[in-house]
Order: C-alpha cells, then sequence, then structure tokens
C-alpha cells in the first residue's frame, strides 16, 4: 500500500502519451471488450468509427473528426477490434490484423513510423486469436497461447526484456498458456489458462499487483489470484474478476478507482467492495466499469466528465449503478469515456433501433436483465451501442460534443453490432 497521490496527467490538457483504451479482456467474443457473440461464432460485416481523427485513427483515408459514426472502408469479416489512444486495430476472419492511425512508437507493427489514416497490414502474424490496445503499443494474442507486443516500450509493456521501441511484432517473453490479454496506459496482463494473471509494463502505482513498485520488461505474476476469468488494464490500474464473480483490483487509487472505500494505492489485489456475480469488467484511466450478470452495470472512480453514468458528477469510492442500462452484453472504457452494447429489441429490420417502434417496453418486463428497478431505466430505443462520459471531439457518437452523465445512443448502421472498443478520443463498433 501506498499514499494517495495525484494523478501523473490531469483531467484537462492531457497530451498524446495519456491513456488509451483500457479494455475488459475474457474469455468472451471480444478481448477488446466483454461482448456476447451475436454472429454466432462468425465475424462482424464492417466496422465503423467516431470522434477524433487527428492522427487517422477513424480509418476513413482523412483526419476529419466525426460525431456519428462512419464506416471504416474495405475492412470486411471482423472477429475483433481494438482502441489506443490514437491507433485502432482490427483482426479479421481470414487470420490477418490491420491497424490504422498514430504510429510514433510503431504501433501500427508495419515497419515504419508513419501514420496512416487508412488500415495498413500488420506482416509477420499467423493464427492470431485477439488484439488489444494500450496507448502507443499493440498486443497480439495467437491461438498457441503465447503474445506478440509492437509500438512504445518505454516502460517494457512490450514484455521482451528490452525498453525498445519496435515497429514489428515480438514475442513476450516468459508467456505461454494466455487466453486473455489486456492493455493499459504502459503496461499490460494476460490471464492464463491456470488461472493466474501475469502483467508487465509501468510499475509506479503498483499496477503489476506484484508487491513492489520497479517497472518490468518480462512478465511478472499479481499475487494471490488463482481463480481469475476476466482482467482489465487502465491507466495504471488493474482489475481481475475471480470465479466467484468478485472483482480484485490493484495499483493506482487517487479517484477510488480500485473501488475499496478508500484512495490508498495497493501494489497487491484488494477487493471491490458490495460487487458479486460480475462477468466483466473495464479500466479507465481514473475509473472502473463492470458488468454484472443480471446484465446491469456499476462504475466507481472518477467523475470528472460523467464517466460513472449515475446522473451525478461526484465521484465514488465504491461502486454505483450506471442509469438507464439493462440487458447489457459488453461493455469498454477508456480514459473518461464508455460504450456498452444492449440487447437488441431486433427491429426496424435487420435489428436497427427504431424509436417509434423498438423500445425497451416492447419486451416482455424490459429489457432482460433481473436487477433492481433504477430511477434512470426509462423505456427507450434499443439501441445497441450506448455510449456516456467525456464527449469532446464527438467520442460518444451522438451528433454533438456535449459530456453526458447517463448513456445516451449511438445511431450505428449495423443491425446487430457485437464489438466494441473506446480508444483515447475515438471509439469503434463492429
Amino acid at each position: 500500500m501506498g499514499e494517495a497521490h495525484p494523478p501523473a496527467r490531469g483531467a484537462a490538457g492531457r497530451n498524446r502519451t495519456v491513456l488509451a483504451a483500457a479494455l475488459a479482456a475474457t474469455l468472451v467474443w471480444t478481448p477488446g471488450a466483454f461482448a456476447a457473440d451475436p454472429f454466432g461464432g462468425g465475424a462482424a460485416p464492417f466496422a465503423q468509427a467516431w470522434g477524433d481523427n487527428e492522427d487517422g485513427q477513424l480509418g476513413t483515408g482523412d483526419n476529419a473528426d466525426s460525431t456519428v459514426p462512419v464506416a471504416v472502408p474495405e475492412l470486411t469479416g471482423i472477429r475483433s477490434l481494438a482502441a489506443g489512444f490514437g491507433h485502432s486495430l482490427a483482426l479479421l476472419r481470414d487470420g490477418t490484423v490491420w491497424a490504422w492511425g498514430d504510429n510514433d512508437n510503431g504501433q501500427l507493427g508495419n515497419g515504419t513510423e508513419t501514420d496512416s489514416n487508412v488500415p495498413v497490414r500488420v506482416p509477420g502474424l499467423t493464427g492470431v486469436k485477439a488484439v488489444v490496445a494500450g496507448d502507443d503499443f499493440s498486443l497480439a494474442l495467437l491461438r498457441d497461447g503465447t503474445v506478440r507486443a509492437w509500438g512504445d516500450n518505454d516502460n517494457g509493456q512490450l514484455g521482451n526484456g528490452t525498453l525498445a521501441d519496435r515497429s514489428l511484432p515480438v514475442e513476450v517473453q516468459n508467456l505461454s498458456g494466455v487466453k486473455a490479454l489486456a492493455g493499459g496506459d504502459n503496461h499490460a496482463a494476460a490471464l492464463l489458462r491456470d488461472g493466474t494473471v501475469r502483467a508487465w509494463g509501468d510499475n509506479d502505482n503498483g499496477q503489476l499487483g506484484n508487491g513492489a513498485l520497479d517497472d518490468s520488461t518480462i512478465p511478472v505474476q499479481v499475487q494471490g489470484i488463482t481463480r481469475a476469468r476476466a482482467l482489465a488494464a487502465g491507466g495504471n490500474h488493474s482489475l481481475a474478476v475471480v470465479r466467484d464473480g468478485r472483482v480484485l483490483s490493484w495499483g493506482d487509487n487517487f479517484s477510488g478507482q480500485l473501488g475499496n472505500g478508500t484512495n490508498i494505492d495497493s501494489t497487491t489485489p484488494v477487493e471491490v467492495r458490495t460487487l458479486t456475480g460480475v462477468r466483466a469488467v473495464a479500466a479507465g484511466l481514473g475509473h472502473s466499469l463492470a458488468l454484472a450478470g443480471d446484465g446491469t452495470v456499476w462504475a466507481w472512480g472518477d467523475n470528472a466528465s460523467g464517466q460513472l453514468g449515475d446522473g451525478a458528477l461526484d465521484g465514488s469510492t465504491i461502486p454505483v449503478r450506471v442509469r438507464g442500462l439493462r440487458g447489457v452484453t459488453g461493455i469498454s472504457t477508456t480514459e473518461d469515456h464508455n460504450l456498452a452494447l444492449t440487447s437488441s429489441c431486433g427491429c426496424g429490420g435487420a435489428g436497427l433501433p427504431s424509436p417509434s417502434s423498438c423500445r425497451c417496453d416492447d419486451w416482455p418486463g424490459g429489457f432482460p436483465g433481473s436487477g433492481e428497478d433504477d430511477p434512470g431505466d426509462e423505456p427507450g430505443p434499443g439501441s445497441v451501442v450506448h455510449a456516456w462520459g467525456e464527449n469532446g471531439e464527438g467520442r460518444l457518437g451522438n451528433g454533438g460534443t456535449a459530456d453526458s452523465s447517463v448513456p445516451v445512443a449511438v445511431t450505428t448502421t449495423i443491425g446487430k453490432a457485437g464489438l466494441i472498443a473506446a480508444g483515447g478520443e475515438h471509439s469503434l463498433a463492429g
């Protein structure tokens, strides 16, 4: 444990090294976010992106921001999506990996450090199962249980025993039997098949969970976890779901993002209060999310931009319920905005939401879920994708730029979205 301290980067005026997508990683459809597979083991037909596009992270061939989803051209058959601070990744059905956006540290993995506003292929990867993005680095989980990494390596987040950036994939050392990955600001974590967790990279706040504060260029074991089933890596903290549905957390706790009722950092896992029956977690810069088995979402930590989704702007050191969401099948979070997938009403032809005919009250008892009624549970459009929190550059995808402290609908043109990924200042769906 350590003293409470201010975060390394404030809520405003952050530079480009700010947290990227901190994505939940679990044994589910996409490690970019906990989500059910609506395609029955198939693939999303195409990807859409919205928000900041300064570095081409929307993949549209230009650098114009968009407050509504736009199609990423020429990518079809998408099995996994991931978003970093200024770059994006896609795993296709044919097993190839594509990347676009910021490439200052080689995070696109194509052997250069040149940005690209269209997808470029990451060479040398075969048998890829999933992709994950950190701030300015990228990870790929192979079907043989090993991991490849590329991009920024200032804190050893590539896990290859060095501090040198790499613009082509390298193997993470001393790591096998991996079944899920998570990428944070400058650290990464892996869930092994035996239920233990390994972590590597930046450890200034104890986010590696090994009882120390020293960075590590190779994976180290997180203490006290033997039966994990999901994990997430945030700005400078980490989360894991254990098999009985409890959530453990460790690392930075300045904003209460560890959820244990304090603001004291921890170099080893502590239990998040009041949560049981959790299926998945996601970690942001200073806040955290959990998806419960009843389809509700819970949040804790920093709330300056409304990222806790409870209709207020007050932070919380223990979980609070995100208003208005039921039947949630997937979550993703990042620096200070969040995405969620909800059950589609299946109307409007191909399942597209229709405000006049596809409302929660069209379902007997509303959207599936057994959580207690919440004042925010008003019937609304059966939109597949929802967003809340910071909305600079239009990253919530609702056509505006005003922050929202409750979830708002994102109007995608994908009939049954099954993939979501929240980036630093942009978002993806497929």
